[in-house]
């Protein structure tokens, strides 16, 4: 697990150090660095994945649309060296690259990577799964990968769900990831099927890879009706968003999972039950890193600890991002749920609103009882 990263000169970060545990959530104000943080990681994930790639990309690889290199480079930096290290165990492993923006280079070269690269960073496949905000909407036809087939993972922005599916719908998911409704039933496709019902509505999924085509299919159905499959436009887009986080969650084991934005196209009560799931998907062993504005899907989380029991409370951070701060605000969950501070502007919106509602509520009352004499 990485425990703790360190950041320096990259983007908004003259400098950063960060606690990391096995379920991170990142949240708040726009523009404060969550992103940043994410986009770092997925730096030396690239620096990890080929020990002989001498630079790493800005833009494309992970969905990464950084710009050139004076995009990347703190505009506070006293050098062009941007720093990631990581502490994972008892070891830290540092990251260099180079940012010379004279070049306007669209990529930064490599000065220094740990030897050994880190497991964590530089297995393949599903090991390190990263999901963009921007995920693909409903399809009728979805991509498929030539990587190795156990290789295959969702996709950054979930094109190759439908091919993950496929190869891995006989699969066996482990007892800790199942829905606790469905216990008994131990293939992947029938556990997708149980956690997509659970999350977002009553559904089966039936995912196609046909013989000697380069595209891919996934059709939904609506359970006990007998009715032609719909297709994926017809069952809204919660569907299309949440699917490729449920089949990364039981397919990740080990690994790191990143999803940015869960919650989008969401009902309140699916945000919650999908924020459970990270929990578990957590609590079964993968290290998750979630960036959210949804105070559901982070009370989600929270039931994860205190009523699921999925994933200990002490195993949660919450880092809360505020543009007039230099550093997040570090937000510990207790035994009971509780949080250690709740700083100004984290997830007090609904108490603002309402508090005005009744103050204008209170003002009409006083206003009909004078114009009532």
């Amino acid at each position: 697990m990485i425990e703790g990263v360190r950041i320096t000169n990259f983007k908004r970060f003259r400098e950063i150090d960060l606690p990391l545990r096995q379920l991170t959530v990142l949240t708040g104000t726009n523009g404060a660095g969550k992103s940043s943080l994410i986009q770092a990681l997925l730096l030396v994930r690239q620096a990890s994945e080929d020990e002989r790639a001498s630079v790493v990309q800005l833009n494309g690889p992970y969905g990464l649309e950084i710009g050139e290199a004076d995009d990347a480079l703190c505009v506070a930096a006293e050098d062009h060296v941007i720093r990631v290290s990581l502490n994972i165990g008892s070891i830290r492993h540092e990251y260099e690259f180079s940012a010379i923006i004279e070049e306007r280079s669209l990529h930064l070269p490599i000065i220094r990577r740990p030897q050994p690269l880190p497991t964590l960073l530089s297995s393949p496949g599903m090991s390190f799964t990263y999901l963009n905000a921007e995920r693909l909407g409903p399809r009728d036809q979805l991509s498929v990968t030539s990587a190795e087939v156990s290789n295959i993972g969702v996709g950054v922005r979930g094109e190759y769900v439908a091919q993950a599916i496929t190869i891995r719908e006989r699969d066996v998911v482990a007892g800790h990831l199942r829905h606790p409704d469905a216990s008994t039933v131990q293939t992947f496709r029938a556990q997708v099927e149980a956690w997509m019902s659970d999350i977002v509505r009553p559904i089966r999924i039936e995912a196609q890879w046909p013989l000697g085509m380069t595209t891919s299919t996934i059709r939904f159905q609506t359970p006990d009706i007998e009715s032609q499959p719909l297709r994926p436009g017809n069952v809204g887009f919660g569907v299309s968003y949440a699917l490729p986080i449920v089949v990364a969650g039981l397919a990740v084991e080990q690994g790191i999972l990143i999803v940015e934005n869960p919650e989008a196209h969401l009902h309140p009560a699916g945000q919650s039950k999908l924020g459970r799931f990270l929990g578990r998907v957590a609590g079964a062993g993968a290290q998750v890193i979630v960036e959210t504005h949804s105070d559901h899907v982070l009370n989600g989380i929270r039931r994860a600890a205190v009523d699921d029991r999925t994933v200990g409370a002490s195993d949660i951070v919450v880092h809360y991002f505020d543009d007039s701060q230099s550093s997040p605000a570090v937000i510990d969950i207790g035994a009971g749920g509780s949080m250690s501070n709740w700083p100004p502007g984290f997830f007090d919106q609904l108490d603002q609103d309402l508090g005005r509602l009744a103050h204008a509520k209170r003002e009409a009352r006083r206003a009909t009882k004078i114009g009532d004499r």
